[in-house]
C-alpha cells in the first residue's frame, strides 16, 4: 500500500495529470473507448458541454479540462507537436493500440518490445496529446538493461 500524503484527498493519486482539450466529451469517450478508461465525474461548464472530467485508469487519475480564456493553458499546437507524453500501462499494447487507431487515433511510433521490457507505441489521440501505450512483456534486471543499453548506442554509433 503506497504511503498516503498529507493534505491529498483519501483515494486521490499524489500527482494528477490534467489534459486541456478542446472538446472534453470527445476526449472521454476516446479515452474510455480506446484506452480503457471509467469515467468517475463529469461536470458541466456554462454552455452545459463538459468543462471538467476525473478518468481512472485502474488506481491512477487523469484529469480533462476544457480550455477556460482566463487561465493559461491551452489545448496541443495543432501542428501535432506536444510538450507531454502521457506513458499508460495497459494489458495488451497491441489491442490497445489498435482500437485507438480505430477511434482516430494516429500512429507515431510503431509499437514494438524495447531493451527494458516493455512492448510499447506511441499514438496522437484525436484532439493531440500524445500517449505511449506499453505492456510490460519481460521482467528485467538493473545489469540486463544497463547491458542491453550499451549494447544498443554501440549499434548506433
Amino acid at each position: 500500500m503506497a504511503e498516503q500524503y498529507k493534505g491529498v484527498p483519501e483515494g486521490a493519486s499524489a500527482v494528477i495529470p490534467r489534459l486541456v482539450c478542446r472538446d472534453v466529451e470527445a476526449q472521454i469517450e476516446f479515452c474510455c473507448e480506446a484506452l480503457g478508461a471509467v469515467e468517475a465525474l463529469r461536470r458541466p461548464g456554462p454552455d452545459g458541454r463538459a468543462a471538467h472530467a476525473m478518468l481512472k485508469f485502474g488506481h491512477a487519475m487523469l484529469m480533462l479540462e476544457a480550455e477556460w480564456p482566463t487561465l493559461p493553458s491551452r489545448a496541443p499546437n495543432t501542428d501535432g507537436s506536444s510538450p507531454v507524453v502521457i506513458y499508460l500501462y495497459v494489458e495488451d499494447v497491441d489491442a490497445t493500440v489498435e482500437r485507438a487507431l480505430k477511434r482516430g487515433g494516429k500512429l507515431v511510433v510503431p509499437v514494438e518490445t524495447h531493451f527494458w521490457g516493455d512492448r510499447m507505441g506511441w499514438i496522437q489521440d484525436p484532439a493531440g496529446h500524445m500517449w505511449t501505450i506499453a505492456t510490460r512483456v519481460e521482467v528485467t534486471t538493473e545489469d540486463q538493461r544497463r547491458e542491453r543499453w550499451s549494447k544498443t548506442m554501440a549499434e548506433k554509433s
